[in-house]
């Protein structure tokens, strides 16, 4: 019985797959180096595709600053009031019919407390923030009734308030405004991004980017394993980032997936990054050792072909004092 065309295979890479046991086997390293932690990876077999989903960490990595969009693109406005709300004055019924109100709200009126000279300048240092805070609101904002007006004690401070408007995810603390919609985040400070095992590495960074709001074009930046041996792989645009880390196992103190500028990095193979964290005079003599051991291979060399040479050149007169003798 033939047993190869019973292998269920999952692609990895371009022209690249490995089989469902071993990514399973792999898998089950990986959650249980993560057992009761949000980085756990559930999988589901859907239309004959074994795939994977969870969230995968990424770590920043980049060198030059980037740009926060202005607005977010789902800013939230509120909608005028309805015509059947009780702020027209009516009430509609289900065949539009007009349904005068039976009780209309009460609505009560109080009177503003005399306030002292300390009260009139927190007023005035209030109003001052909330007119500052309602020209940076991204969204339109309820205008306040000067009507009974009654200062309390457990208001937000307008920095709170400011925080609580916001619509994007933050990357570490910074949001838009002009003071920081240009700025670098901090190298290997790790967010995270929820994506499966059929996202290639440009829809995983695209979905990073819409996260955060990043005007930056996707095509600037790429996603490298960077080890702890200084060993630096990139993701082409076929690889799986999620099966890729899979495969490079759970701990990042080995391994991480870093952010970074496609122009400002270069890979290093495991070869060359052996001999990245020596120090020079090490690297120094290394080199003075293989240069010894190139001399010594090219002495062979030279005596080796000097000898094929006498050989040649006594044989070569030979033939020639050949025909002269007979």
């Amino acid at each position: 019985m033939d047993y190869s065309s019973e292998i269920f295979l999952v692609p990895c890479g371009k022209e690249k797959y490995i089989s469902k046991n071993e990514l399973l086997l792999h898998l089950k390293t990986y959650n249980l180096y993560y057992e009761g932690q949000n980085l756990q990876l559930r999988h589901r077999e859907e239309e004959g595709e074994f795939i994977v989903e969870g969230l995968l960490n990424i770590s920043w990595g980049l060198r030059r600053p980037i740009r926060l969009q202005m607005q977010d693109d789902n800013q939230r406005i509120r909608p005028p009031p309805s015509s059947s709300s009780w702020h027209s004055g009516c009430n509609l019924g289900a065949h539009g019919s007009v349904i005068k109100p039976s009780t209309l709200p009460d609505i009560q009126v109080t009177d503003a407390e005399p306030s002292t000279d300390g009260d009139e300048v927190d007023s005035a240092v209030d109003a001052k923030d909330l007119k500052a805070e309602q020209e940076d609101a991204p969204q339109l904002m309820r205008t306040r009734s000067d009507v009974g007006v009654r200062r309390r004690g457990n208001l937000r401070t307008p920095s709170e308030q400011r925080r609580l408007k916001r619509h994007r995810f933050s990357i570490n603390g910074h949001f838009y405004n002009h003071k920081t919609s240009v700025f670098t985040p901090a190298y290997g400070s790790i967010t995270n991004v929820r994506i499966n095992s059929t996202m290639t590495t440009p829809q995983v960074l695209k979905l990073l980017l819409n996260k955060f709001k990043i005007e930056n074009s996707a095509e600037e930046f790429a996603l490298y394993i960077v080890h702890t041996s200084g060993e630096k792989q990139k993701l082409k645009a076929t690889d799986y980032p999620l099966i890729a880390r899979i495969l490079q196992g759970p701990c990042e103190q080995v391994s991480k997936v870093f952010l970074m500028e496609k122009d400002q990095v270069e890979e290093v193979t495991y070869d060359v990054a052996q001999y990245i964290k020596f120090e020079m005079p090490v690297l120094k003599s290394f080199i003075q050792k293989l240069k010894e051991e190139e001399d010594r291979e090219v002495k062979k060399l030279r005596e080796k072909y000097s000898v094929l040479r006498v050989m040649i050149e006594q044989r070569l007169e030979e033939i020639s004092d050949g025909p002269a003798t007979m």
